[in-house]
């Protein structure tokens, strides 16, 4: 009997122990790394595919049919205006020029002589030694003489015209391209090309913008979120395939007057400075056909909102962030995020100024769920990089 209140007495105590045992404290909040959301005024240059073209393409055309008896130039090579290039076989247009020119002499005669018929027959018709009806053969004679001379006049200015055009030179500086004919060969008047010749300083930069593009754009300046200059004052800056960049701008100097239905774009075209187009074959930056990058300067965003790309996360239904709230709550923000600058996101919508984003520490975040929030210590300025790409 005294063993089972002695058993008794010990599970009490154990049991006032157990009562009298603190419970343990709560588990803090989880500690997240946050900016403040702010807007600033930055440079919006969006890029677009570019094709390069010769500033002026000149074809050259025989102004006669003839046969080729020399070619002048070697191909592929710089050219100067006025520059030797074919040589048509001039003995046929020499003989007709001589032939128009025999007969100029003759009209001549011919006019002088009418001339001196009517300046004998005048005098005899106050006389009356003549009829009225000599006098108008004589003067009529005059006229017919005239209109002769203005005519072989005419066929020798042709003929002369033709015999020139027997040496056919460069009328501008540039590169020709590859013959078409070669000696011998028959060609026709104003029909068979002959080569081209190829303006390369200045070059011309093709490019086409969608339209979604261009409806954006004019909504966003109608709204006063974007600035820009006169459209003929936007500059563009120019990448080629490898990457390297061309070091000077080019200008827009020609946007077209509609939208191509076949593509759905607009055409606007830049011109760049290629001093080096003059240099020998080989030593130029770019040629006629190239495709290129061309990123488009001059637009500037107002009131941007950039946060940095770690901060956007991707889910099924898009981008999003983590948005600290007022009772330090993590709360899911669904964005859209249009471009990146560097290490940075363009946030078109979903974020206010003011706003504080998780930067660092999501592992830690239940949404919903209380979290301590510190700021992010921002990276050197050093390895910000500062180009601005599209979304991928």
């Amino acid at each position: 009997m005294d063993n089972i209140y002695l058993y008794i007495g010990f599970c009490l105590i154990l049991l006032t122990g157990c009562a009298e045992k603190p419970a343990e404290p709560s588990a803090p909040a989880p500690q997240v790394e946050v900016i403040t959301v702010t807007t600033q005024a930055i440079q919006d240059e969006p890029e677009f595919i570019g094709q390069t073209e010769a500033f002026r393409p000149v074809e050259i055309r025989s102004q006669v049919s003839g046969i080729i008896k020399k070619v002048l130039f070697t191909e592929g090579r710089n050219i100067k205006e006025g520059s030797p290039l074919y040589l048509i076989d001039p003995v046929p247009f020499r003989a007709i020029y001589l032939s128009t020119k025999a007969r100029v002499a003759q009209a001549e005669a011919r006019l002088v002589l009418a001339r001196q018929d009517l300046a004998r027959v005048l005098p005899l018709l106050e006389q009356q030694a003549v009829s009225k009806k000599n006098v108008d053969d004589a003067q009529a004679e005059v006229r017919g003489a005239k209109a002769s001379l203005e005519a072989a006049q005419n066929d020798q200015v042709k003929a002369k015209f033709d015999l020139d055009n027997t040496a056919i030179s460069a009328p501008v500086n540039g590169r020709i391209g590859r013959s078409h004919f070669y000696e011998g060969r028959l060609i026709s008047a104003q029909e068979t090309l002959l080569a081209t010749i190829d303006q390369l300083d200045p070059m011309y930069v093709n490019v086409s913008v969608p339209e979604s593009y261009l409806l954006r754009r004019r909504r966003e300046i109608a709204e006063h979120k974007v600035e820009r200059p006169d459209i003929f004052q936007l500059r563009g800056v120019m990448t080629f395939s490898d990457g390297s960049v061309y070091p000077q701008e080019g200008v827009l100097d020609f946007a077209d007057v509609a939208l191509r239905p076949e593509t759905g774009t607009l055409q606007g075209r830049f011109v760049f400075p290629n001093p080096e187009g003059a240099f020998a074959p080989g030593q130029s930056y770019f040629y006629p056909g190239q495709f290129v990058k061309i990123r488009i300067k001059g637009y500037t965003r107002t009131e941007a909102i950039l946060i940095p790309q770690r901060a956007v996360q991707q889910g099924p239904s898009g981008s999003f962030v983590y948005v600290i709230d007022k009772e330090d709550k993590a709360e899911l923000r669904a964005i859209r995020a249009s471009m990146w600058r560097g290490k940075e996101w363009l946030i078109e919508e979903g974020l206010r100024p003011g706003e504080q984003v998780v930067v660092e520490g999501f592992f830690r975040i239940i949404p919903g769920a209380k979290v301590d929030p510190v700021p992010h210590q921002k990276e050197p300025a050093a390895s910000a990089h500062s180009s601005e790409e599209p979304n991928p």
